[in-house]
Parts: C-alpha cells; structure tokens; sequence
C-alpha cells in the first residue's frame, strides 16, 4: 500500500502489531500476570553485543520493575534510600515489569512474515517464563521442547 493510504502500516507498526498478536495469544490463560506487565519495541539493544558470546546479540531484555513500598498504599510510588516521603506520597514511580524486544535483531533472525511472528511469540514466552519462574512450555504448551 502506498504511504497515506488509510491501510498502509510502516514495519514498525506491522512488528507492533506481531508483538501485540503475541501478547493477546497468553491472556487467555495469564490475563492476570500480564496485566503487571509492560512491552516495548526498541530497533537494537543498548550496549555493544561481546563477541566472544555464542549469541552475541540479544533478541529481548527483561526489566523486572519495582513494587510499591506498600501494598496497602493506593499511590503507585515507591522510597529510594536516603529521601523521605513528603506530604503521604513516596518520591519515586514504581515501575512495572517490562519486556522489551529488539526489532532489526528479530527481523535479522527471520526469514519471512510466518516466522518472524513465531519467533516473537517465542521470545516473549521465554521472557515471560523467567518473570514468573517457570519452564516457557508451562507459559505455552506450543512452546518448542529443547532437544
């Protein structure tokens, strides 16, 4: 489709758009634990892969988040050590779990549309899986066994 067309989609609307398919196919089954879970698309990973790695560039990153300092306490706002809480509110933003992917990495890993959603749904599965300290096949029984 052609730019400014109502259906035209960049690639990077359409790799959005893998990530959410992929998110959507766990809330049956996880729609509780997914919604203390936030997800971002990045073009690459931050840092200089090593390259003595075996798999030098990451396909995600799991940022674990913060949780509010107390449960019972409505405001989503945590204490950072050293600074008080000022007028019943804490100081900092608690931040909630994220998986972030890296979308050339992904997109250099897969040969064509079909995989490259597969291989979404893979990574964020696997991501998934270490939040909640489980095996990936428990997150998704389609999951690939290891070999």
């Amino acid at each position: 489709m052609p730019p400014g067309v109502p259906l035209y989609r960049t690639r990077s609307e359409r790799f959005d758009d893998l990530v959410l398919l992929a998110v959507s196919q766990l809330e049956p089954r996880w729609e509780a634990e997914l919604s203390g879970m936030e997800f971002a698309v990045e073009e690459i990973p931050p840092i200089l892969p090593d390259l003595d790695d075996p798999d030098p560039v990451p396909l995600a990153r799991l940022e674990l988040g913060s949780a509010p300092a107390d449960p019972e306490d409505p405001a989503p706002y945590v204490s950072l050590p050293g600074q008080r809480r000022a007028a019943g509110r804490r100081l900092v933003p608690s931040r909630p779990a994220r998986i972030v992917l890296y979308r050339r990495p992904l997109l250099a890993r897969a040969d064509g549309e079909e995989e490259l959603a597969e291989l979404v749904l893979d990574v964020i599965v696997e991501q998934f899986a270490h939040w909640l300290g489980v095996d990936p096949q428990t997150v998704d029984p389609g999951y690939p066994a290891e070999e």
